[in-house]
């Protein structure tokens, strides 16, 4: 698929196409995260500071009451 950027405001914009929305499960005011390495632009999802952190304190608090028992089994 090629796109072509639009004029939006001093800006460009690129227009992406409602199908690969849906596909990725993107809705207006979704924070996106763009990258590039000089050479691809990259667009994905934000990560959600939130949803990083209750995994961080799950795993924290499983280490605490089971840790020994993991320890021993990656050995």
């Amino acid at each position: 698929m090629v796109k072509t950027l639009t004029k939006h405001g001093n800006s460009y914009a690129l227009v992406i196409d409602k199908p690969i929305l849906e596909l990725l499960k993107f809705e207006p005011g979704d924070p996106l995260e763009v990258s590039t390495d000089g050479k691809v632009l990259t667009i994905s999802r934000a990560s959600d500071a939130s949803r990083e952190g209750r995994l961080a304190k799950s795993l924290a608090k499983v280490n605490a009451k089971h840790g020994k028992a993991l320890k021993r089994l990656a050995e």
